[in-house]
């Protein structure tokens, strides 16, 4: 493998796989600061969909795809020539609601088949603290006969996408960002630092940026789910649920949360990671489940 690989002169060529409602506009956001950003994904009728201008996500993302200069291709082979890769593919769970991570790592395996010594992979995916390097840097291992962190590098930037929120927009949402080292933390803070308006906030390292992400998710499920348990109390008790709040919010401390559903891509989704990866660790959490 020769000598350690040097990423003292590192300039960003980026490639994002998957592009979804993730990773599109991460995609795009890339594209429009550093030239020859490249975005992969398998379906070549997404592809086809986005040279012709059209947002395949439905997000009104048109005016950005027609202006960024993003090249679209579901050829692996197109991105050999980056060296800064962010990985954005679904996490989704199977029938029992066990995380289900065939996505990360065909995309994975996809990846390493193309990784060059000096790359840089960020994943941005939903993961339980660990699937970065535990899982994914092994398989980069594998496909590609290169050695983490010797050959190439990891990082981690949990996505805050906000699918139909015109408001909290990738550029207007801090970005926690993560690396393997300091080196490498610092060129992923920069990198992604030109993109995101509202900075970058370096987590510690990969595992706590991936428990950041989880929990953002699994806090704000819990707590929806207690505010409508409390809403069907109270309709049994003959009391409106609107009034409990209004007379509970007016302490300094009281946390506004509403009943409602809970949905969208990631909130039903992502405590199971957490509880999933606790379980093996030898915790039942009760609260949680």
């Amino acid at each position: 493998m020769g000598n350690c690989c040097s990423l003292q002169e590192f300039a960003p060529r980026v490639g994002v796989i998957g592009l979804g409602y993730v990773g599109l506009p991460v995609a795009l956001g890339f594209a429009a600061h550093y030239p020859g950003t490249i975005g992969y994904d398998i379906h070549q009728g997404k592809i086809e969909a986005l040279r012709q201008g059209t947002d395949p996500t439905r997000e009104g993302l048109e005016p950005l795809i027609a202006s960024s200069g993003l090249h679209c291709t579901a050829d692996i082979a197109d991105l050999r020539q980056c060296n800064f890769f962010v990985v954005a593919v679904p996490t989704p769970v199977d029938v029992n609601n066990n995380p289900d991570l065939t996505p990360l790592v065909l995309a994975s395996r996809a990846l390493g088949s193309v990784l060059r010594p000096g790359s840089i992979v960020v994943y941005e995916s939903t993961v339980y603290p660990g699937v970065t390097e535990d899982v994914c840097g092994p398989v980069l291992e594998e496909v590609s006969g290169l050695v983490r962190g010797k050959d190439f590098f990891l990082g981690y930037s949990p996505e805050r996408i906000n699918p139909g929120d015109k408001e909290h927009t990738l550029e207007r949402i801090v970005k926690v960002v993560s690396g393997e080292n300091a080196e490498v933390l610092d060129i992923v803070s920069r990198t992604y630092g030109k993109v995101i308006t509202a900075g970058v906030f370096p987590a510690a390292n990969i595992k706590t940026a991936e428990a950041a992400k989880v929990i953002e998710n699994t806090q704000r499920d819990l707590n929806i789910a207690l505010m409508n348990e409390l809403a069907i109390i109270f309709d049994l008790v003959g009391i409106r649920t609107t009034d409990v709040l209004e007379a509970a919010g007016t302490k300094w401390n009281f946390l506004p949360f509403r009943p409602g559903l809970v949905g969208g891509h990631c909130i039903g989704v992502d405590p199971f990671y957490l509880t999933t990866m606790s379980e093996k660790l030898g915790y039942y959490p009760r609260v949680i489940l």
